[in-house]
């Protein structure tokens, strides 16, 4: 049998004495046992902020990510070693998929956000605030990656998914962690990062494991560290008013289970697409992970007169539904994590029977294939019919965390989203209708309450990710009793790591923190050219100056015979009375292209292309008999990676581009994004 280890300080380490005893779910048979007596929590969070967290800090965004990227390809290159040992707690090759690969997909989606990021180890947030008259002093917002350590404390059902799909974001923050995964399923952590360790890929020091128990570890936390728990409500709450969260201002993120409904739209009838695509996705949300989802459906509210259909249909699915060994052909649903959790779901399933019906499934009377039902965790699909649930409201307070769930009547839409909301804050929720009017009253109605809802239709069904599926970039959580955190959501994620943090000075000084080029900040000339320079070369506040153009009416004409953009304003000087304009006006766009014939040097040189435009304002008109000119500025510069051998070596440069008239004034803003060759190309 194995000793699952801890991974502490550097090192593979046993706890001391006896551990807890693992089992496989599937034949009850002991496989090892885990242990952290012994460590010392102090010390490793210590080793974090002392080791992991300078190194990772010191990383730009870019870096941070292409290290993602660099561990994700691994892991996906060896994803077939971890189905075996998933098998032991009791996942189907299906439920293996979401973990494994579900896990590593997380990597990949945050390694792709560095595209969103400055080429820095901090985050320029937003933009610039004038504080002056003059423009003298402005104020703008920094975000920079906290310098303590993550804490992540997480569920038995994803033992992949629920590590990868944090540290993702916390690595790509700049921050060190440390995993506690459930012990009863910790095994398939521990070899994940194992192989994670093994690649050395990540600086030393960014990830530690404690496989054991973690009491304790809180003790030690300081307000630049993070803590974040998936599970139950109740535990979720004992952790979150620990005397130190609260003294030392620890932000606590808290994904709890939560009582997820979907719900049937009045217009999904049997015999419609959508009646059919509703009765699919409940019985898969009941069966997939033998229900152990946090956004598994547990509450199935349906138009009374449905029910019967719903009932019928349902019950016809599950009686398919083949329990057993995952190993073995034809079985759909394997075990529940293990006995443990076996008690308690048979525990809350009599306590709902109390209020309500059992109309399909058995505790105890259902066959297993490939297995002994009494040696491994498993249990039966169980599905209620609530015949009054505003009065009978245990289905509203009472989480079965297993293959069970509930059929609600209601009368109206009204209705619906008053049950949906009676789950006190949900993670998700689903409706599926064809009617986008049914969908708009319902969201409109339930969001306050959800963290995310699902419109699901036989438009998007096919490229649906489903009602019990987290997406990388839109956020995870919910209020209520589903904790009230936020979770994943993309870019948004990352910065709940980050310490946003105001800085005022004059435009000169915040360029100078922040590497970006402020408006009103200092420019030097650029001589050459900066058309004329390579990546390396480049620096920020570097400026070209432009020759003047005076702006014609034959301008005007020539431009709107050629673009067909032939509006009142810039043609029919007739036709001005009661606008903004005094005389015929040239074209934004004619601005735009101009000015690009201004600052543009046409001879051949670093220069590979101009890929986009961001923030183009026209903030004055053009008349004709007004001359223009351009201060085209080094605004950022992002590095790129080459993405083959034969690749070239490249980088992006940010310009604003400051168009301005023979007053000095700015009558058109834009940054340009272009793409230059380094001069060193290895």
């Amino acid at each position: 049998m194995m000793n699952y280890q801890n991974y502490a300080m550097g090192k593979w380490v046993s706890g001391d004495g006896d551990g807890t005893p693992l089992f496989n779910a599937i034949t009850g048979t002991e496989i090892g046992s885990a242990n952290s007596k012994g460590l010392d929590f102090g010390q490793m969070m210590d080793y974090s902020r002392k080791v992991g967290s300078p190194t990772l800090r010191k990383m730009t965004f870019q870096q941070r990510g292409l290290m993602l990227k660099a561990l994700a390809l691994h892991l996906h290159g060896i994803k077939g070693k971890f189905y075996d040992l998933s098998a032991a707690t009791g996942a189907t090759k299906i439920d293996s998929w979401i973990d494994i690969e579900g896990g590593i997909g997380n990597l990949f989606a945050y390694a792709s956000l560095r595209k969103q990021f400055p080429d820095l180890p901090f985050y320029v947030d937003g933009e610039a605030a004038k504080l002056s008259k003059k423009g003298t002093f402005i104020g703008h917002h920094i975000m920079v990656p906290k310098e303590g350590v993550v804490i992540h404390i997480n569920a038995f059902n994803f033992p992949i998914w629920g590590m990868l799909e944090k540290i993702a974001v916390n690595l790509m923050a700049g921050m060190p962690a440390i995993v506690k995964p459930a012990t009863l399923t910790c095994y398939l952590t521990e070899l994940m990062v194992r192989e994670i360790i093994a690649t050395e890929i990540l600086p030393e020091g960014a990830l530690q494991l404690i496989c054991g128990s973690a009491n304790g570890i809180l003790d030690h936390i300081t307000c630049e560290d993070v803590v974040t728990f998936t599970g139950s409500a109740s535990t979720g709450q004992m952790l979150k008013s620990n005397p130190k969260i609260i003294e030392e201002a620890v932000p606590f993120n808290m994904e709890a289970d939560s009582l997820n409904a979907s719900i049937l739209g009045e217009d999904a009838t049997p015999g419609t697409a959508e009646f059919d695509l509703f009765i699919k996705e409940v019985q898969r949300e009941i069966t997939v992970k033998a229900g152990q989802k946090c956004t598994a459906i547990r509450r199935i509210i349906v138009p009374e007169k449905l029910v019967e259909d719903v009932q019928s249909a349902l019950s016809s699915r599950l009686s398919k539904t083949v329990i057993g060994d995952p190993s073995v052909e034809g079985v759909r649903m394997g075990s529940l994590a293990g006995q443990p959790q076996v008690r308690e779901v048979t525990e809350k399933v009599n306590l709902l029977a109390k209020s309500q019906k059992i109309i399909f499934g058995d505790l105890n009377e259902f066959e297993v294939i490939g297995a002994d039902k009494t040696k491994g965790a498993f249990i039966s699909p169980i599905l209620f019919l609530n015949d009054s649930p505003f009065e009978k409201t245990d289905c509203h307070n009472i989480e079965a965390f297993g293959p069970v769930s509930t059929i609600l009547p209601y009368k109206n839409l009204g209705e619906a989203i008053e049950l949906s909301r009676m789950g006190k804050g949900s993670l998700v929720c689903s409706i599926v209708t064809a009617d986008d009017n049914i969908a708009k009253d319902f969201v409109m109605g339930a969001a306050s309450m959800h963290g995310r809802i699902l419109v699901l239709n036989s438009d998007c069904a096919q490229e649906s990710t489903g009602h019990g599926s987290p997406m990388p970039l839109l956020t995870h959580g919910g209020p209520g009793r589903a904790g009230g955190g936020e979770e994943m959501g993309g870019k948004r994620g990352i910065m709940h790591y980050l310490q946003r943090t105001a800085i005022q000075g004059h435009p000169t000084t915040i360029t100078a923190l922040t590497n970006q080029y402020q408006y009103g900040g200092k420019q030097t000339k650029s001589t050459p050219h900066v058309f004329r320079k390579h990546f390396e070369e480049i620096e920020i506040g570097e400026t070209v100056t432009t020759d003047t153009h005076l702006v014609t009416l034959e301008n005007i004409e020539d431009f709107a015979e050629i673009s067909g953009d032939k509006f009142y304003a810039h043609m029919d000087e007739n036709a001005l009375e009661g606008t903004i304009f005094t005389e015929r006006v040239a074209h934004g766009y004619y601005i735009l292209s101009r000015a690009a014939g201004l600052f543009v040097d046409p001879p051949k040189g670093p220069v590979l292309l101009n890929y986009g435009i961001d923030e183009c304002r026209f903030t004055k008109p053009v008349y004709p008999g007004m001359t223009i000119a351009v201060r085209f500025t080094v605004k950022e510069k992002v590095d790129q990676e080459k993405r083959s051998q034969d690749d070239i070596a490249k980088g992006i440069v940010k310009f604003l581009v400051d168009v301005y008239d023979d007053e000095g004034e700015t009558v058109m803003l834009a940054t340009i994004l272009t793409m230059i060759k380094k001069k060193n190309q290895d």
